[in-house]
């Protein structure tokens, strides 16, 4: 069994959210009484093939976390990792932080990687079958059907005719060439993972889709389409949405 070792995103200071989290990190917020960050982790458990999994944040809410784990029951190694910033205005950004822990955690496994404020409904064994198949970095697509629902919105990607590879890759593009929006959950190979310092140099850090744009040029990377639920949780309406959601399941 190949195994994967994961990363939860949670170092942004989602200013978009205040006041709600001036004080407290986005992914402890709750969605049906239950942290997003658990119900992350609830998925993150099916997986037979993690054996580890890292949450990254700042120093601002490195405490939140830290006070949090101590009471957290789940059958994984759990660690939290301080990336050190303090405020929005030095954060590292997403691809800064993926880098920041592989270099601190010396990882040359393949990483799962989600960002701590995505709930979605589809099973993560079946990504991964997909990793496995094509043995290339994959990233999870959700098809909004309607150009209207993207524009500016999401990353987005473009795929080859009749297959999944992806071929290319729009952050949040007035004129999308697709319907099919990214979703901030990846599984990127273990190769590809050389390529992070060398985008984060060449100016790919601020989001996490900018990693998936520079290896569609430096390698290979196929898309994962599903139909379940997807919530990316910026703003309190979504917030509220997903909560409404995640009560009835």
């Amino acid at each position: 069994m190949i195994k994967i070792k994961a990363l939860i995103l949670a170092a942004g200071y989602a200013t978009r959210l205040y006041p709600l989290t001036e004080n407290q990190p986005k992914p402890l917020l709750k969605v049906a009484g239950v942290p997003i960050v658990e119900h992350i982790l609830k998925k993150l458990n099916d997986v037979d093939n993690i054996d580890e999994i890292f949450i990254v944040t700042n120093n601002k809410f490195y405490g939140h976390f830290m006070v949090w784990l101590n009471d957290l029951n789940c059958s994984k190694k759990v660690k939290v990792i301080n990336d050190g910033t303090i405020s929005n205005e030095d954060r590292l950004g997403p691809v800064g932080d993926i880098h920041h822990v592989l270099k601190e955690e010396e990882i040359n496994d393949n990483l799962l990687v989600i960002a701590g404020d995505n709930l979605f409904g589809f099973p993560l064994n079946s990504f991964i079958n997909q990793f496995n198949t094509k043995n290339n970095s994959v990233v999870a697509l959700h098809d909004l059907k309607d150009k209207d629902k993207v524009r500016n919105k999401f990353g987005v990607a473009i795929l080859k005719q009749e297959c999944s590879q992806v071929i290319d890759f729009e952050e949040k593009p007035e004129e999308p060439k697709s319907t099919l929006a990214a979703t901030a959950c990846y599984i990127f190979h273990k190769e590809d993972l050389k390529h992070v310092e060398k985008a984060v140099e060449s100016g790919y850090a601020d989001n996490s889709g900018d990693l998936v744009k520079f290896l569609v040029k430096e390698s290979k990377v196929h898309g994962y389409i599903f139909e379940d639920h997807w919530f990316d949780v910026g703003n309190i309406e979504s917030l509220k949405q997903a909560d409404e959601v995640y009560r009835t399941l």
